[in-house]
């Protein structure tokens, strides 16, 4: 709510971790891009790239920024090279006690190992193309009927009373229950799963205490447990669910199936949270937005069939569910006066990258006639192109479809909402949004 007001700092004094910044990174992200395109944070050491070719570039360059670094939990791992010890101490302590969560998983679980955003060729595309072929775009298409359906029965439970909490109410469970169809777990399971998820995102948002760190681990493990009697009955039973695929196919170029340990690896960063985290933050911020840009709302109510697929673009450039990923660069990178050393951990700010005024005019605004409107970093790029992506395209078209077929017009609740996200270096999860609206009279026929 302070993207229009808040003062421009200097890049000197920006800290992703404190939580103003958090909640409201974007004029932080304008004095990167003008003052400081290639910038050392020096809370982590890591160095931030914010400008859109930059961005871009980088990750068309996946020899040179490779995915060495993993998931983001990794950074604690190595890499990491804090200039101000006091500023850093929560990431020195995250990375001391990684001993005893390797430990931890060892004796009560499976120990994590490298998922299919952690890995580089040949190994990468060896295993995307199993995951390629379990969310292959007939698969996809074929869950419209659902994702539509579903999305009205979750409006059901609350349309009457005119006025919901948007986030739990729906933003979190129309991508939760899509990914558990998909992957063949009943929907009485999901708010556990959904616990577990949110237990891994906060691991993975490098804000944690080493305590919290260790609480989110053995969350992990609970979910393991809770996995793996579903891989051993598809192992005995298959069924043409996306789980049953990634348990029983082979990776062809390994010549072999995947491992427990890989299965639960993948299981938590690229099925759960990968399969619905960016559609429920880009559900919740859409909604926000529209509130917000009143214009907007009477546009896209007006014409959906022209306005609902750029409108899903424009909420996904400007509100970037995902914030940055990293890579590691192999080798020395000159980029603006500033040399980057092999083995550097380097951010990659899509956000940043999705409101720079040299790629996209007057970039702050919605714009529904916006030229280009998939040309945005969201998903990433090239090689690592989020896999899910479709999906998550066709829930966000859904998600909004229902909200302008059944809903007159909408608002916040005065006093409900102070508009905080999670406190997460990756991620922007509008943490809940208290919406006031008023129901269609007469419902919208869905369309066959």
């Amino acid at each position: 709510m302070a993207d229009q007001t808040t003062e421009i700092p200097s890049p000197e004094d920006v800290n992703f971790f404190e939580p103003a910044t958090n909640d409201c990174p974007y004029h932080a992200y304008e004095a990167m891009r003008e003052r400081a395109p290639v910038w050392k944070d020096p809370v982590t050491g890591m160095y931030t790239l914010t400008r859109y070719e930059d961005v871009r570039a980088a990750l068309l360059d996946a020899e040179t920024f490779t995915n060495k670094i993993g998931n983001s939990a990794g950074a604690t791992e190595k890499g990491v090279k804090p200039e101000d010890p006091e500023k850093a101490r929560q990431l020195l302590e995250a990375a001391e006690v990684e001993e005893q969560l390797q430990k931890l998983y060892e004796e009560k679980g499976w120990p994590v190992c490298p998922t299919l955003s952690g890995r580089d060729e040949p190994e990468h595309m060896a295993l995307r193309r199993l995951f390629d072929w379990a969310f292959r775009p007939q698969r996809v298409r074929e869950l419209d009927p659902f994702v539509e359906s579903l999305a009205n029965r979750l409006f059901d439970e609350f349309i009457d009373d005119g006025r919901c909490e948007w986030v739990q109410a729906f933003a979190i469970p129309l991508p939760l229950y899509v990914i558990g169809r998909q992957m063949g777990v009943p929907e009485q399971d999901m708010p556990q799963i959904k616990a577990w998820t949110d237990a891994w995102i906060q691991r993975m948002g490098l804000m944690q205490t080493p305590a919290e760190r260790i609480w989110s681990a053995e969350m992990e493990i609970e979910a393991q447990h809770y996995f793996q009697g579903r891989y051993e009955e598809l192992r005995r039973h298959p069924s043409d669910t996306l789980l049953s695929d990634l348990v029983n196919n082979e990776v062809k170029d390994w010549k072999r199936k995947l491992t427990d340990n890989e299965l639960h690896s993948e299981m938590m960063a690229d099925l759960f949270v990968g399969g619905s985290e960016t559609t429920t933050n880009a559900l919740s911020g859409g909604v926000m937005l529209l509130i917000q840009n009143p214009e907007i709302w009477q546009q896209l109510k007006g014409n959906p069939e022209k306005y609902l697929e750029p409108f899903v673009e424009e909420v996904l450039r400007l509100e970037s569910p995902v914030q940055c990923l990293l890579r590691e660069t192999s080798k020395d990178v000159e980029l603006h006066g500033v040399t980057i050393p092999a083995g550097s951990i380097v951010s990659l700010r899509y956000a940043a990258a999705n409101r720079d005024p040299a790629k996209y005019d007057k970039p702050q605004d919605f714009d529904l006639d916006r030229a280009n409107p998939r040309s945005h970093l969201a998903f990433g790029l090239a090689t690592h192109h989020c896999l899910g992506a479709p999906l998550a395209r066709r829930e966000l078209f859904y998600g909004f479809k229902v909200l302008v077929e059944r809903v007159e017009d909408l608002w916040f609740i005065e006093g409900a909402n102070d508009f905080k996200y999670h406190q997460n270096y990756f991620l922007r999860a509008l943490k809940h949004l208290h919406i006031g609206f008023t129901p269609r009279k007469v419902r919208v026929a869905a369309a066959a």
